[in-house]
C-alpha cells in the first residue's frame, strides 16, 4: 500500500489495506486469462482490436496508480478512472464478442474499479 494513502481519512466502507493485494492478485490473473482466451480465438484481424482495448485500459489502470498514489491527485485520479472504467466496459463487451468466457472473467475487474470509483469520489471528497 502506497504511503500516501494511509494517512488519508477513509470512509467506513474503505477495505482493510490487507485485501487489496489478493483481490488485484487475483483480478489481474482473470485478466491475463480472458485477453490469452480472445488471442485464441484468432486470427489477429479479428482479435487486434479486443486485444487494443484491452491495451488501452491495462495502461490507464497504471495511470491510475500513478495520479493517485505517485502525485497524490485524487482530483485529476477521480477524471481518469472514470475513462478507465468506459474503457474496461468496453474491453468487456469486446470479449464477450468473441469468448463468453473471456468477458465474463472481466465482469469482477469491472466491479471492482466500480467500487474504486466511488472510493475514489469519497476519498477526493473527504480529504
Amino acid at each position: 500500500m502506497a504511503k500516501a494513502y494511509l494517512p488519508l481519512v477513509k470512509p467506513a466502507w474503505t477495505p482493510p489495506n490487507w485485501v487489496f493485494g489478493p483481490v488485484w492478485t487475483a483480478l489481474y490473473l482473470m485478466m491475463a486469462v480472458a485477453a490469452w482466451r480472445v488471442w485464441l480465438a484468432g486470427p489477429w484481424r479479428r482479435t487486434a482490436r479486443p486485444l487494443g482495448l484491452f491495451a488501452v485500459q491495462l495502461a490507464l489502470n497504471v495511470l491510475w496508480s500513478v495520479l493517485f498514489f505517485g502525485l497524490r491527485m485524487p482530483g485529476a485520479a477521480l477524471v481518469e478512472i472514470g475513462i478507465l472504467w468506459a474503457a474496461i466496459l468496453a474491453t468487456t463487451l469486446a470479449f464477450f464478442r468473441h469468448c463468453r468466457l473471456a468477458g465474463g472473467l472481466m465482469v469482477p475487474y469491472l466491479l471492482w474499479v466500480s467500487y474504486a470509483v466511488a472510493l475514489n469520489f469519497e476519498l477526493w471528497r473527504i480529504n
